[in-house]
C-alpha cells in the first residue's frame, strides 16, 4: 500500500504529518535548501536532498525532476527562478517592460494580465515559483536596483504588487498555470546609505511602519504565498536574524502563514560579510530560530543545521516547523501527484504566442511617458515624405530594450546571446516598421556609453561566482560623432536614444552619479546644435539627470526598459498612432546632490531650497503629458464631515479642451493639516484612469474610506487622528497643479 503522504484523497495535514514522521533529520534539513542548479545537480538532489532549486537550464530541469523522484521518499522539488518581468531566461519567452516601466502605466489591471501571461509561460517550463514582485520603495536613485521596483509611493506599490500577485497565483495553487508569487525584499532593503547596495538600512521601527511595510502588508492580504528577505541589516540586526520583523510583525500581527526564503547566501553572509556570528553552525541556528524556511544558496547549511541540533543550540522541532511550511506548498501545488515537469507540447502552445506579444505591446504603449513637447509631436505623416534620423547607443540595442533580469543580462550562463534577435523590436526596428514607406529612416550610433574592464576584485566573488566585467568610460570617437551630426543635419527630425547599460544597473551596480555616461552628453549637445528638432528618448534602467541641452530638445520621452515590443510602441507614440498616457512613478532630480528626492517628504526644514540649487525636481511624481489639454474644475467634497469609519466622497470635472482624445490619470492626495507627529505633507491615496474625448467634459466620482487618512504615531501605532484634512486632486503631485477642498474627520 502507498504511504499516507502519497494518497491524494487524504487531507493535507494528514499527509504532511505522515511524511514528516518518516523523514530523517538530514532529509528535513535538505528540504530547507534552495540550491543553484548550475552546480552539481546529482549532489544537490540525490545527496543533499535539496527541497528546491533555482537557475536550472532547460536540460538540467528535466534531470533534476527525475533525480528527485528517485530519492528515498520521492519528495518533489519546488523549482524557482527570477521571472521578474516575464520568463526572463527562456529563449523567446514574452519579456514585458521592467517593473519601473510598467509602473508608469498606473494600471493594475494591465499588470495583472501581464503577470498571468508570465505565469502561463513559466509553468509550461517546469518552474513553480517566481521571485516577483519587488515591493521595495525607491527613494535613492543611485541604488542599482531601482529598475526592479514600482517607484517611490507605498500606495502605488501596494496596488501594482497586489495585481501581479493575483496574476501569478491565478485562481489558486491547484491550477497548473499558477506559480508562487514572492513579495521581496522584506523589508527596507532599498533604504541605502549613499545608494550602496545592501548597506545598513538606517530605519526606525516607526519609519518602517510608516512607509516601507504597508506594501508588504497588502501582499499578505492579497494571499502572497512567499516572502523573500532583504540582504541588509537594520539597527545592527541582519534581516535574516530579525525575529521582530519576521515573527512579531509578519507572522504575528499580519497573520502570514506562508513560506520565507532568504536571498542569495544570506545565512552565509552573516558569517563572512556581516560577521555577526563566528561560524555556519551559529548562523544556521540563528536563521531557523528567526523564522526562515528555505535557505537560498548556502550549501554549508546542510551540515551546519544538523550540527546545531547535535550541539543543542537548535531544536529539531524548529526545523520541523520550517519543513512543514515547505511541504505544505508542495502538497497544495499537487506536486506529489504531478511534479509539473516541462512540457514541450504546452510550451509550443503558449510561449511567445501572438496573443502574448500583443499584450506585451499594449503594456509597452501604456508605459511610455511624454515629459516635454514643444508641439513637434506627434509628427504628421501626411504630405511630402520626410527624413528621420535614429541616433544613439541605445537606438538599436536589444538588451537595452529588455533591461536587467532578461536574456543576456548576466544571471545565467545558457543564454550568452540573449533572446532571439527577431523577438525584440528596438527603436530603430520600430521606426522602420511604422514610418510611411516613402519616408527615409537612417541610423547612426553616435556615441558609446562604456567600455568593459576586469573588476578590481578579480574574476570571482568569495563564493566562487564569476565577477562580470565592469563599466569604465570609453574614449571619444570624433568620427562616430561627426557621422551622427551629419545624419541629423540632413534629416527633418532626429530621434536621439540615450540611457544606460546592464553594467550600470542591478545588484552590486549602484552608481555614484546620475549623469548620462560615456559620450552621450556630447552627442546630445551636438545634435541639438544642428537646429534639427531632436526627440530625446530615454531607454534606461532608472532616471538620470539631464544636461542643459535637453531643455532645447523638441520632446522628451521616458521609456525606461520597455520590453520586447518597446521599439514599436515608441514609434507609434511619436507618429501619433497612440496617445501618451504614462505617468512617472518616481521623482527625477535635477542634480544627484538632491538625493534622496521623493514627493511625500516629511514636513520641517529651514528654507525651501539649497544655497546653490533649487530643491524642485526636474520631473515630479505623477508627471506626464498627453497630446491634448485636460482642465480640472468643480472639485466638490460631498462629505465635509465624517466619522473615522466613514467615507470621503467627492466629484471633479475633467474637460478635454484640445483636439485629441486622452487617457487621464486622476490622482487623489490627502494632507493631514495638523498631526501629533511630523508627517508627509501629502500622500497619494487613490487614482482613477478616465478616457476623455475632444471637447468632452466628464464628471469623475471619488470615494475612499476615512481609514486611509492614517499616520503612524509616536508609539508606532497606525491611527486616524481627528481634525481637518485637505483633499487634493490633479494630474500630478505638484500642489500648484491640484484642486483642493477641506474635510473633517471627527
Amino acid at each position: 500500500m502507498n504511504p499516507l503522504y502519497k494518497d491524494a484523497s487524504q487531507p493535507i495535514d494528514t499527509r504532511l504529518a505522515d511524511l514528516l514522521g518518516r523523514m530523517t533529520l538530514a532529509e528535513k534539513v535538505g528540504q530547507m535548501l534552495q540550491l543553484d542548479a548550475r552546480g552539481d545537480i546529482d549532489e544537490i538532489v540525490s545527496v543533499q536532498t535539496a527541497g528546491s532549486i533555482l537557475h536550472a537550464s532547460p536540460e538540467t530541469m528535466l534531470k533534476a525532476v527525475d533525480l528527485a523522484a528517485n530519492t528515498r521518499l520521492g519528495i518533489p522539488l519546488i523549482t524557482a527562478d527570477d521571472c521578474i518581468h516575464g520568463h526572463s531566461f527562456w529563449p523567446g519567452a514574452t519579456i514585458f517592460p521592467t517593473q519601473l516601466a510598467m509602473a508608469c502605466s498606473w494600471n493594475a489591471g494591465l499588470l495583472e494580465r501581464a503577470a498571468r501571461v508570465t505565469a502561463i509561460e513559466v509553468a509550461a517550463t517546469g518552474i513553480h515559483w517566481t521571485f516577483s514582485p519587488v515591493l521595495c520603495i525607491s527613494r535613492e536613485l543611485r541604488w542599482g536596483r531601482v529598475n526592479e521596483t514600482f517607484g517611490e509611493d507605498p500606495y502605488l506599490l501596494g496596488e501594482l504588487g497586489a495585481a501581479m500577485i493575483r496574476g501569478y497565483q491565478g485562481k489558486g495553487l491547484s491550477d497548473p498555470t499558477a506559480i508562487l508569487a514572492t513579495a521581496k525584499h522584506f523589508a527596507g532593503y532599498s533604504e541605502t546609505q549613499g545608494g550602496r547596495d545592501a548597506s545598513e538600512a538606517d530605519i526606525s521601527q516607526r519609519k518602517l511602519r510608516s512607509w516601507f511595510l504597508p506594501p508588504f502588508e497588502r501582499a499578505v492580504q492579497e494571499g502572497c504565498r512567499t516572502f523573500m528577505l532583504g540582504y541588509q541589516a537594520m539597527d545592527g540586526v541582519p534581516i535574516t536574524a530579525n525575529k521582530w520583523l519576521l515573527n512579531d510583525v509578519l507572522k504575528g500581527e499580519w497573520g502570514f502563514k506562508g513560506t520565507l526564503v532568504t536571498d542569495w547566501d544570506n545565512v552565509g553572509r552573516m558569517v563572512w560579510e556581516q560577521k555577526v556570528v563566528a561560524d555556519y553552525v551559529q548562523a544556521a541556528a540563528l536563521a531557523v530560530k528567526a523564522g526562515n524556511d528555505l535557505v537560498m544558496t548556502t550549501p554549508k547549511f546542510f551540515e551546519a543545521a544538523q550540527e546545531a541540533v547535535a550541539q543543542g543550540i537548535l531544536d529539531e522541532s524548529e526545523i520541523d516547523a520550517a519543513v512543514s511550511r515547505i511541504l505544505r506548498l508542495k502538497f497544495e501545488l499537487g506536486l506529489f501527484e504531478n511534479p509539473r515537469s516541462p512540457s514541450a507540447e504546452v510550451q509550443a502552445q503558449v510561449i511567445g504566442i501572438p496573443e502574448h506579444r500583443e499584450l506585451n505591446l499594449e503594456v509597452a504603449r501604456k508605459s511610455l511617458v511624454l515629459l516635454r513637447n514643444d508641439g513637434t509631436l506627434p509628427i504628421q505623416t501626411l504630405g511630402a515624405a520626410k527624413k528621420i534620423a535614429i541616433i544613439g547607443p541605445n537606438a538599436d540595442d536589444t538588451q537595452a530594450m529588455l533591461g536587467d533580469w532578461a536574456g543576456a543580462s548576466g544571471q545565467v550562463d545558457w543564454m550568452p546571446d540573449g533572446h532571439p534577435r527577431e523577438t525584440v523590436e528596438t527603436v530603430l526596428d520600430g521606426f522602420r516598421s511604422v514610418a510611411p514607406e516613402s519616408w527615409s529612416v537612417s541610423y547612426s550610433r553616435g556615441a558609446e556609453i562604456q567600455k568593459l574592464v576586469t573588476h578590481p576584485m578579480g574574476e570571482t566573488f568569495p563564493d566562487g561566482q564569476p565577477i562580470p566585467k565592469i563599466f569604465s568610460v570609453p574614449p571619444r570617437d570624433p568620427q562616430m560623432l561627426a557621422q551622427a551630426v551629419a545624419a541629423a543635419t540632413n534629416a527633418d527630425y532626429a530621434v536621439c536614444v540615450l540611457g544606460d547599460t546592464i553594467e550600470l544597473t542591478g545588484e552590486y551596480r549602484s552608481t555614484a552619479t546620475l549623469e548620462l555616461q560615456g559620450n552621450q552628453i556630447e552627442l546630445l549637445d551636438a545634435l541639438v546644435a544642428t537646429g534639427t528638432p531632436v526627440i530625446l528618448v530615454l531607454v534606461q534602467s532608472k532616471p538620470s539627470t539631464l544636461p542643459k541641452s535637453a531643455e532645447s530638445a523638441a520632446a522628451i520621452i521616458q521609456a525606461f526598459n520597455p520590453g520586447m515590443r518597446g521599439g514599436r510602441a515608441l514609434a507609434e507614440l511619436v507618429f501619433g498612432i497612440i496617445e501618451p498616457s504614462g505617468r512617472m512613478p518616481i521623482t527625477v532630480p535635477k542634480h544627484v546632490g538632491q538625493q534622496p528626492s521623493f514627493y511625500n517628504r516629511v514636513r520641517g526644514q529651514h528654507g525651501d531650497s539649497y544655497a546653490d540649487l533649487t530643491q524642485e525636481p526636474l520631473f515630479v511624481f505623477g508627471e506626464g503629458l498627453s497630446y491634448t489639454t485636460i482642465e480640472y474644475s468643480n472639485l466638490v467634497v460631498s462629505t465635509p464631515n465624517m466619522s473615522m469609519d466613514g467615507e470621503i466622497c467627492a466629484k471633479v470635472t475633467l474637460t478635454n479642451t484640445g483636439s485629441r482624445p486622452a487617457i487621464e490619470t486622476v490622482q487623489v492626495y490627502v494632507s493631514d493639516l495638523v498631526t501629533s507627529v511630523t508627517w508627509a505633507d501629502k500622500e497619494l491615496k487613490h487614482h482613477v484612469q478616465v478616457e476623455v474625448q475632444p471637447g468632452q467634459s466628464v464628471e469623475v466620482e471619488i470615494c475612499l474610506p476615512a481609514s486611509v487618512c492614517s499616520l503612524v504615531n509616536a508609539a508606532s501605532q497606525r491611527v486616524v487622528e481627528p481634525g481637518e484634512f485637505e483633499l487634493l486632486v490633479g494630474p500630478n503631485s505638484r500642489t500648484a497643479d491640484c484642486l483642493s477642498q477641506s474635510f473633517w474627520i471627527s
